[in-house]
């Protein structure tokens, strides 16, 4: 894909330069996001998880195929250009299935990269440094490689034979935060070690030299480690420059390489600069962007209720929350603490496991219900300064209209802005 080659080139000619990556599958996140890389006239990576999106389906219920659908149609409604899209694939491995025995994992997990290939998702992150029902734990470096290898080589004949030539760019490494934050109290989180990351590295060289693969390592533009960033459900750990000096002067000596940080989220807008300018240089965002749209629409609910009666509104907040309750396999093993703790934690933890409920039929209503109530008359500008103050600001200004898909669309984009803003980069000259 040659928008990442090329960013991953300027990089590491000194332009301080990055691409962040749209990490969720819900349809106003995405909106948002193809609205606000048209706007700045930038190329677009979205990527999907291993969890969300597989050949069964996933938490999502869609196929690659069916993601690329999604995603592509809404482009094309938007007017954005199919090839400033840019699609990816998330923790692909054998993640979904380490309960079954590693022969049978691997299995699922061939048949994973080849359909997400086969759809036309161009950057793939290798991940398989899970251990499955029957393997030793940890993993060694050399096993994960070897099944990242035999990965990469489905996904080059898979290519070349639905595309008749392999354009692939591939992510690599083993030290993978916890998707979605993690789950126990963090304090402070272990960098990986320059001498880790080589290892990495080299070990992952070595396999893919025994498959076969050695042509493709200049397409191997990222690897992730650990740069000292990671939130739990309330509290985030900053990114120390100084703690990972070592670590981002180690990528300095390889030509075609910069590494990819996970759990960006929730990082200041100062953070994500450094984090790009340290060759962190691929920022993975997800659950910010969906936190972002639960703050506008309990913002909006809150407005709701100030202007209906109560059995005219949608009871967003009660519907979700009792849905939650209903159905908690979501949260459950996430939240701890008494009942008033884990309350707060599902409708307020930077973990934000509420996105897995938005498609809930109960709960898609009452969204409905609620975008139809405050756009049927102007909402009030005093009561979008109490609950939305920086899209007020937009809608004084005459920038912004005050309609609720409007309103949260924004909110999302003042996260998206953050990201572009660290990753537009200039010469080093001028850093």
């Amino acid at each position: 894909m040659k928008h990442l080659t090329e960013m991953v080139e300027q990089h590491k000619r000194g332009k301080t330069n990055g691409v962040y990556a749209v990490c969720s599958a819900h349809p106003l996140v995405l909106e948002a996001a193809i609205r606000y890389a048209h706007s700045q006239q930038t190329p677009l990576l979205i990527e999907a998880t291993s969890n969300q999106v597989d050949q069964f389906g996933g938490y999502t219920g869609m196929t690659p195929a069916d993601f690329r659908g999604l995603v592509c149609k809404l482009a094309g409604a938007l007017g954005f250009p199919a090839s400033q899209l840019i699609l990816g694939g998330d923790h692909l491995g054998p993640n979904r299935w380490q309960n079954l025995p590693a022969l049978e994992a691997m299995e699922n997990a061939d048949d994973l990269i080849k359909s997400y290939v086969a759809a036309g998702f161009k950057k793939i992150h290798l991940d398989c440094s899970m251990s499955c029902e029957d393997d030793p734990v940890p993993l060694t470096d050399a096993i994960v490689a070897g099944r990242a290898a035999r990965l990469a080589k489905i996904a080059e004949a898979t290519c070349r034979e639905q595309f008749g030539v392999s354009d692939l760019v591939y992510v690599i490494g083993t030290e993978v935060p916890v998707p979605g934050g993690a789950h126990e109290t963090l304090t402070e989180l272990e960098i990986t070690t320059p001498e880790a990351a080589r290892a990495t590295l080299e070990a992952h060289r070595h396999a893919f030299e025994k498959e076969g693969l050695s042509d493709i390592w200049p397409r191997i533009i990222g690897l992730v480690v650990q740069p000292g960033v990671e939130f739990d459900h309330a509290h985030v750990c900053n990114y120390q420059p100084q703690k990972a000096i070592a670590l981002s002067e180690m990528v300095e000596a390889y030509n075609t390489l910069v590494f990819e940080a996970h759990s960006t989220d929730y990082q200041t807008p100062q953070a994500l600069r450094h984090l790009v300018k340290d060759h962190f240089a691929i920022l993975k965002v997800g659950p910010a962007l969906t936190f972002a749209l639960r703050e506008a629409l309990f913002s909006l609910a809150a407005i709701e209720e100030e202007l209906l009666p109560a059995k005219a509104s949608s009871g967003l907040r009660n519907v979700l929350e009792n849905v939650m309750l209903d159905q908690p396999e979501h949260w459950q093993s996430h939240y701890h603490g008494d009942s008033n703790a884990r309350r707060l934690a599902r409708g307020y933890s930077y973990s934000d496991r509420i996105r897995y409920y938005w498609p809930d039929s109960q709960i898609d209503d009452a969204f409905g219900r609620l975008i139809r109530n405050l756009a049927n008359e102007p909402i009030p500008l005093p009561l979008i300064s109490q609950y939305l103050p920086l899209q007020y600001s937009k809608v004084r200004e005459g920038v912004l209209k005050s309609t609720p898909r409007e309103l949260i669309l924004d909110h999302i984009q003042d996260v998206l802005q953050q990201y572009h803003v660290a990753c537009e980069g200039v010469t080093t000259q001028n850093a």
